[in-house]
């Protein structure tokens, strides 16, 4: 007469100590029911197996170390809303573009409109805020990808920063009060987001060549933005090249930091170009006469 099977000896899934199972996980050797089988390349696996292997497989990642992600363009239609927000505040109320615009006799005091100028565009021009979304969108959904977000939005912010920072720079302070009512430079606020953009272009260009990659496309989108630097009032040509040139040594120590090894360097490297454009303003502030900055607080106030 045949003896009973022990207890011990019946596979049991141990997930489920309750489900007795014959099926064998092909990579551990467990036992493993139904609920915790998961299809393999030659048999089964159980989820435990199937999660320790998803751990030890690197995630993709773009030849500039962003995670690759699917979906739409997050930090690239968060700008947008926020110009567009910000021009639809500035139809309503005129001084919301007092506020925010930037001219260079403003900046010692007022620092964060080297920044919040970007952000506003010129009051009763909707094709300049039009242009300049559309590039936005246009040359952000190809960028944000290809560098992540966070690197997505430090170029942008660096490079509006870098462009009225150009704008500061080549700007000159007026000799008198009367070259003051004149007209100057100096006391003339500007916006948009043109000098960041100028920035992303110039970093597409850069990118792409390190990449052995086509710009062609970009070139007609590039040339309209240009044309409306010197049609629209209120837009300056020193914040586009100043936003361009940003945004070009930015993109190259991009490049230079992609191999795997330096890729922890490239937001300190980012990092430090912000910090150099800080200077260059806080040089030019430096050696402009604070005693006539005072003048001209008091006659454009």
């Amino acid at each position: 007469m045949t003896e009973p099977m022990s207890s011990a000896a019946v596979p049991v899934c141990p997930r489920h100590l309750d489900r007795v199972s014959y099926v064998r996980c092909q990579r551990c050797g467990r036992p493993t029911c139904p609920q915790c089988q998961r299809p393999a390349a030659v048999g089964v696996q159980c989820v435990d197996c199937v999660r320790e292997g998803q751990r030890s497989v690197r995630a993709p990642r773009t030849q500039f170390g962003a995670a690759v992600r699917d979906g739409r363009p997050v930090v690239t239609l968060t700008i947008i809303g926020i110009c567009t927000a910000v021009w639809l505040l500035q139809q309503v109320s005129p001084t919301v573009t007092q506020e925010l615009s930037f001219a260079p006799y403003q900046g010692v005091s007022e620092p964060w409109r080297f920044l919040t100028a970007a952000f506003a565009h010129a009051q009763g021009q909707p094709l300049h805020i039009l242009f300049n979304m559309f590039a936005l969108y246009q040359i952000g959904s190809y960028l944000e990808p290809m560098l992540g977000r966070v690197r997505f939005a430090s170029l942008y912010l660096i490079s509006a920063l870098g462009g009225s920072v150009g704008y500061l720079l080549l700007a000159s302070p007026p000799g008198s009060v009367e070259d003051l009512r004149q007209g100057s430079a100096w006391v003339i606020g500007t916006v948009g987001a043109s000098g960041a953009v100028f920035g992303l272009f110039a970093a597409l260009l850069v990118l792409n060549r390190h990449l052995g990659r086509s710009s062609a496309g970009i070139v007609v989108v590039l040339a309209i933005n240009a044309v409306l630097g010197f049609v629209i009032p209120g837009i300056a040509w020193q914040a586009h090249l100043g936003g361009a040139i940003t945004g070009a040594v930015l993109a190259a120590l991009i490049t230079v930091t992609a191999p795997r090894p330096r890729q922890r360097l490239q937001l300190p490297a980012l990092a430090v170009v912000a910090l150099i454009v800080i200077g260059l303003a806080v040089a030019k502030y430096a050696l402009t006469d604070q005693t006539f900055m005072s003048s001209i607080q008091l006659v454009s106030g």
